[in-house]
């Protein structure tokens, strides 16, 4: 059986496709012996380290567009729209909070110093408090506040962080990469999508073309979205280049967003499959 560090990239909700990679690590014979994760690769890699994986996946089932408008505690701050209390209990209640120091197998999170533009790993305390930190995505969630500092999602920095997972002696080192797009099929997808809405002959969808901009998928929200994805994008490859796992699983996606968390089961099934030809091909 052979040993894997695993490192689990940010993504949003395309991070449930990290669940799908670990399950097929598994179903391959590896054995995860450590693991770091940042923003969403942290709350995969937390809960993984803390055995409640499955939990975690059977109450993802259970998530509609209902139920995430519900755990939304919106806020009235300057700097953040949610507040991010009510899903942090919502987990609680499906996986218990544990000291990081006392998980059966080395774990790391990392976060971000807003202040001082530093990187943060959280190697001991709350796995949630690690988690939180991981996952403030900045303007969206409420930035922790620990020791003074000001922490937000370890994306900023370093959103696959290779460097951070505890290595062991004769291990392979494996990452696992949601941060990509393929941005040539979306823009396929939405070509299809508009040629279909404009071949669509009935009065309501002919006044509904007449109002709605050609070009509607480039506006400020998605300029500065696609922005952000390509800096953490270019981020984790740096660090893929600098480090040289020995199994980078790069998924790139072209159905999926940040905030997909009613697909996971179909973004999980995405994981393993990436999973299973990385590996194939690494390995062989």
């Amino acid at each position: 059986m052979k040993d894997v560090a695993l490192v689990l990239s940010s993504g949003g909700a395309r991070g449930l496709a990290h669940i799908g990679v670990i399950e097929e690590l598994e179903a391959q014979g590896y054995r995860i012996t450590s693991i770091a994760g940042c923003s969403m690769g942290a709350l995969i890699g937390g809960f993984y380290a803390a055995g409640r994986l499955t939990d975690y996946r059977e109450w993802m089932k259970t998530i509609d567009r209902k139920k995430m408008r519900d755990l939304i505690d919106f806020s009235l701050s300057w700097n953040h729209i949610v507040k991010g209390e009510r899903i942090i209990d919502a987990m609680k209640e499906v996986v218990p909070d544990v000291r990081i120091e006392d998980l059966p197998i080395p774990y790391c999170a990392v976060s971000t110093d807003w202040e001082h533009g530093e990187e943060v790993v959280f190697r001991e305390g709350s796995l949630y408090e690690a988690i939180r930190a991981s996952i403030s995505l900045p303007s969206f969630f409420d930035p922790v506040r620990k020791n003074g500092r000001v922490l937000i999602d370890g994306g900023v920095i370093n959103p696959l962080p290779l460097n951070r997972v505890e290595r062991h002696e004769g291990d392979i080192l494996v990452g696992s990469d949601v941060s990509g797009h393929d941005y040539e099929a979306q823009s396929k997808l939405q070509q299809m999508a508009r040629e279909k809405r404009m071949a669509d002959r009935s009065l309501g969808s002919i006044i509904l073309n007449k109002l709605i901009p050609d070009n509607i998928e480039f506006n400020y929200i998605t300029l500065l979205s696609r922005t952000s994805s390509l800096m953490i994008r270019q981020n984790s490859k740096l660090m893929a280049q600098l480090v040289n796992p020995d199994v980078l699983i790069d998924i790139q996606m072209d159905k999926y967003g940040s905030f997909d968390y009613d697909k996971s089961e179909k973004l999980i099934a995405l994981g393993r499959s990436k999973a299973r030809q990385a590996m194939k091909v690494a390995l062989r």
